[in-house]
C-alpha cells in the first residue's frame, strides 16, 4: 500500500497534524465508512448517549477462538485497514441523514453527537500485521470512549476476518508447496467480488505467494504481476498463414531475423528427426504452433505457453520447443509451459525428460531447467498429493481454493469488553471456550533453548514483565490442571500501539506489504515443525500467568448467578 496517496480527512488531518505524524491514507476501499456495520452498534450508542454512559473508558479485546483450516494457527491480516479506517473516522452530512431517517425516535443531540465524534481519544494496540497468532490472545487492544470504540467494532471484525483468513491459507499453501516453488495467485476472477478479489492478492502476497494476475492489486499494493495467454488464444489461431509481420530483431539488437515463422518451421523439423525424439510424437498442430509463434514475436524475452488445449506431449511440448529453440538462436530464453488440465504429476515429468533430451541432443545449456507451471483448480491437499507422487513443477498457480477459502468460510473474530472506567469485564458461558479473559492484558511470546516459540502468555497490564531466564508458571485459562513452568531464553512483547490517539505514546510503524510478507515468512519459518504441520499438528500453548488466572476464576464466581435447589 506503499504508493497510495495520503488521505486529507478533515479531522484525521487535524489530529495528524497535532501530534506531528503523518496521516495514514483513506482505506483501499471506499465504501469502508462508519456506516460499514450494524445498526446495533448504533442503536448501543444511543443508549450509551442517553445514559450519559458514551464517555466511560473502555478496553475491548479483538480475537478469535479456534484455529482455521483444522490447524494450530494463524496469521494476522487486516491491520493496516483497520488503522486507515480509524484515522480518516468522520460522519459526513449524508450520513447523519440517513441515520436520522432509520432512528426517528432518538433526540437531535445523538446526532450533533454523532457530528462531532472522531477516533482522536481511542488507542490501538496490536501484534505486527504478518505474525503467527493464536487463539485467544488479543490480535488488537482498543481502548477509548466506549461509544466511539463500541462503533468500531464491526468494521475492525470484518477488516480483520476476511484478511487474516486468507493470509493463513496462502501460508499453508507455502508450507506445503516448499519454499523453492514459485506460488502465483490467480483468483480475481473466482473471487467474492472486486473487493474480495483486491483484498485476496494482497493477503496471499504477505502470505507468502510471489506473484498475482490481478492488475489492479499490482498497481494498489506494488506486487509483482504474472501472466500469459489463455486457451482462447491458442485457439484463435488456424495457421501460420495469419502472422503478417514474421521478422524478430535479435536481443542484442545487432540483426534481425526477417522470417522467425520459417526459423520455428525448421527447429520443430529437427526435433521430429532427431535420434531421440523420432517416434515419439507426429505431426503436431500447427493452429497451436502459430499462435506460439505469434505470442513469441509479441514477447520474444517473457515467452511461456499454455501447452494443453490440444495434447501436451505430442503437441504443446513439441511446438514450445520449436519455438524456445528459434528464440534462442536470436539470444532469448523462454521461461516455460503451463499445465491446466490432466495428470499433472505425469505430465511434468514427461515434459522435463523433453527438455532434458532437447538439451543433450542440441547443446542448449539450461534448456532442461526451463520452468513448469502448473494450474487447474489446485489447493493444498492436490499439491500435497503432488509432492507425494513426485512431478517437475516449478510453479504453482492456484485460486479459487485458496482466495474463496473453500475449506472454511470464516476465521469467526470477536470483539469483547474486557474493562470498563478501570473494572474488568467478564463474559460467561456454559460453553467454555466462549467464556472471555477480563482486564486490560499484556502479551508475551516466550521462547525456549533451541530458538523456538515455547508459549504465548497473557498477563495483567500491571504485572511485570517475564523475564529471560527466570522460572514462570503458565497457566491454561481455564483448566486447573494443565500448567508449566517456563524458563524463557528469548521474550518478546506481542502488542505495540499503533494508533496512540491524542495520547503522548510512540506509534509504531505500520510496516510495507513486503515487510510483513517477510514477517509472516519468518514466523512460519521460527515455529516449531510439529505445530505447523498439516495432519495432526501439536497444539500451540496460549496461557495466563498464575495471578491473572486467579483473578479470571474470581471474578467467574462473582459473576455467576448462584442457584437454588427447592
Amino acid at each position: 500500500m506503499d504508493s497510495m496517496p495520503t488521505a486529507t480527512g478533515p479531522r484525521a488531518g487535524e489530529a495528524g497534524g497535532e501530534r506531528g505524524r503523518a496521516v495514514p491514507p483513506r482505506p483501499t476501499n471506499p465504501m469502508v465508512t462508519p456506516l460499514l456495520t450494524d445498526l446495533y452498534q448504533f442503536t448501543m450508542t444511543y443508549a450509551y448517549w442517553k445514559a450519559g454512559k458514551h464517555q466511560d473508558r473502555a478496553v475491548f479485546d479483538l480475537y478469535f477462538r479456534k484455529n482455521p483450516f483444522g490447524g494450530e494457527y494463524a496469521v494476522f491480516g487486516g491491520l493496516e485497514e483497520c488503522i486507515r479506517f480509524i484515522a480518516n473516522f468522520k460522519f459526513e452530512v449524508d450520513d447523519i441523514s440517513f441515520l436520522r431517517s432509520v432512528m426517528p425516535t432518538c433526540e437531535d443531540g445523538f446526532f450533533e453527537y454523532l457530528k462531532a465524534i472522531d477516533c482522536k481519544d481511542v488507542e490501538v494496540y496490536a501484534i505486527p500485521e504478518g505474525s503467527v497468532v493464536f487463539p485467544k490472545i488479543p490480535l488488537m487492544r482498543i481502548e477509548g470512549p466506549v461509544a466511539v470504540v463500541q462503533l468500531l467494532e464491526t468494521p475492525f471484525i470484518n477488516l480483520v476476518n476476511y484478511a487474516s483468513l486468507v493470509t493463513t491459507n496462502a501460508a499453508r499453501h507455502r508450507l506445503v508447496s516448499g519454499k523453492s516453488k514459485t506460488l502465483l495467485e490467480f483468483g480475481l476472477r473466482r473471487a467474492q467480488g472486486p473487493d474480495g478479489g483486491i483484498s485476496a492478492s494482497r493477503c496471499c502476497y504477505m502470505g507468502g505467494f510471489d506473484a498475482t494476475s490481478n492488475v489492479a492489486a499490482g498497481r494498489l499494493f506494488g506486487i509483482p504481476l504474472r501472466g500469459t495467454h489463455s486457451h482462447a488464444f491458442v485457439s484463435s489461431y488456424m495457421g501460420p498463414d495469419e502472422i503478417t509481420d514474421k521478422a524478430l530483431r535479435r536481443c542484442d539488437g545487432s540483426s534481425t531475423c526477417q522470417d522467425f515463422v520459417s526459423l520455428v518451421q525448421s527447429w520443430l523439423s529437427k526435433i521430429q528427426w532427431a535420434n531421440s525424439f523420432v517416434g515419439t510424437f507426429g505431426e503436431t498442430n500447427q493452429s497451436e504452433l502459430a499462435a506460439f509463434t505469434s505470442y513469441a514475436l509479441a514477447f520474444p524475452d517473457s515467452f511461456l505457453a499454455l501447452v494443453d488445449t490440444y495434447d501436451v506431449t505430442k503437441s504443446g511440448v513439441p511446438n514450445f520447443c520449436a519455438v524456445a529453440l528459434a528464440l534462442s538462436d536470436l539470444g532469448y530464453k523462454a521461461i516455460g509451459i503451463r499445465l491446466d488440465s490432466g495428470d499433472l504429476a505425469y505430465l511434468s515429468t514427461e515434459a522435463r525428460k523433453f527438455f532434458h533430451a532437447i538439451e543433450e541432443e542440441f547443446g542448449v545449456l539450461g534448456f532442461g531447467k526451463i520452468s513448469i507451471t502448473a494450474s487447474n483448480d489446485l489447493n493444498e491437499e492436490t499439491i500435497d498429493a503432488l509432492n507425494k507422487q513426485g512431478h517437475e513443477i516449478d510453479a504453482f498457480g492456484i485460486g479459487t481454493y485458496l482466495v474463496t477459502c473453500y475449506a472454511q468460510a470464516a476465521l469467526g473474530c470477536v470483539f469483547k469488553l474486557v474493562e470498563i472506567n478501570n473494572q474488568p469485564r467478564i463474559k460467561l458461558s456454559e460453553d467454555v471456550t466462549k467464556v472471555s479473559i477480563p482486564c486490560k492484558k499484556r502479551c508475551y511470546r516466550l521462547y525456549g533453548r533451541e530458538g523456538y516459540p515455547l508459549v504465548d502468555i497473557m498477563t495483567g497490564d500491571n504485572e511485570p514483565p517475564p523475564k529471560v531466564g527466570e522460572r514462570i508458571l503458565c497457566r491454561h485459562p481455564f483448566s486447573e490442571s494443565k500448567r508449566a513452568y517456563v524458563v524463557p531464553q528469548h521474550v518478546e512483547e506481542l502488542l505495540k500501539c499503533y494508533w496512540p490517539g491524542s495520547s503522548d505514546k510512540t506509534s509504531a510503524e505500520l510496516p510495507s506489504l513486503k515487510k510483513s510478507r517477510d514477517r509472516c515468512l519468518q514466523h512460519l519459518e521460527q515455529m516449531r515443525p510439529d505445530h505447523m504441520r498439516r495432519l495432526n499438528p501439536t497444539p500451540y500453548k496460549v496461557s495466563v500467568s498464575a495471578k491473572l488466572y486467579d483473578y479470571i476464576h474470581f471474578l467467574w464466581l462473582n459473576e455467576a448467578p448462584v442457584g437454588e435447589l427447592q
